[in-house]
């Protein structure tokens, strides 16, 4: 029997649907042709860990497959000449493997998050009006005059003790 492989394939979100969906046909029916597909997982479009190539996502697909070596080189080379791929990583699995996890759906990235309503401040309760009010009635402290600044200050070290 031959081995069983996980394929990674990362694709590049900003290349036409077209190219994508030709990409993944291309590949099942290469893996197909030549061994026999155990299964296919879309797992969608997700955050890159880090940018490749200036692309900050990528659309992920898994495939599994029983191959042969020949298999293998015909895929890589394949894989490495076609555009619209941003990565892709073929493994050899180890007897026992457990399936490829579910999939689970994405945070949102942090500059993705609703954003902070900064319209118009929400109006206080009686509460809070009452402690804010008094403090407007009530006449407000005296600043403190400032401190005379010498030139330079801040830029010269403290002067070191007197040794006796």
């Amino acid at each position: 029997m031959d081995s069983v492989y996980d394929l990674m394939l990362l694709l590049d979100t900003a290349a036409p649907d077209a190219q994508r969906a030709k990409i993944l046909s291309d590949v099942e029916a290469a893996i197909s042709a030549e061994g026999t597909l155990v299964g296919k997982h879309d797992w969608g479009a997700r955050a890159l860990a880090y940018e490749i190539r200036h692309t900050g996502d990528a659309e992920y697909h898994l495939f599994q497959f029983n191959a042969t070596p020949a298999l293998l080189e015909r895929l890589h080379r394949t894989l490495r000449l076609t555009d619209g791929i941003v990565r892709f990583r073929i493994i050899k699995l180890a007897p026992g493997t457990p399936p490829p996890p579910t999939v689970r759906p994405e945070p949102p990235r942090p500059a993705e998050a609703a954003p902070v309503a900064e319209a118009a401040p929400a109006e206080p309760t009686p509460a809070e009006a009452a402690p804010a009010e008094a403090a407007a009635e009530a006449p407000a402290p005296a600043e403190p005059a400032p401190a005379p600044e010498a030139e330079g200050a801040g830029t010269e070290e403290a002067p070191a003790p007197a040794s006796e």
